[in-house]
């Protein structure tokens, strides 16, 4: 599918979950929220949706090829 990924900042807890689970797709910027990194280009749809799943802010936002947000 390709999905791609953004973070609504504004519900962003800063449990961190994202980034123990992938370090390489996801960091913390200077205010301590996430923010996608480079690395997430080589996670499978499977994965990013699995890691959205447990976002407890429901912070990361998954669309697809067309810019259509993706339910999960």
């Amino acid at each position: 599918m390709g999905l791609s990924v953004r973070i609504d900042q504004d519900n962003c807890v800063s449990a961190g979950k994202c980034v123990a689970d992938a370090p390489g797709a996801f960091g913390f910027d200077a205010d301590e929220l996430a923010e996608v990194l480079p690395g997430v280009t080589t996670m499978t749809d499977e994965q990013l949706i699995r890691i959205a799943r447990q976002c407890p802010g429901r912070a990361i936002l998954l669309s697809d090829a067309d810019g259509n947000d993706v339910s999960f």
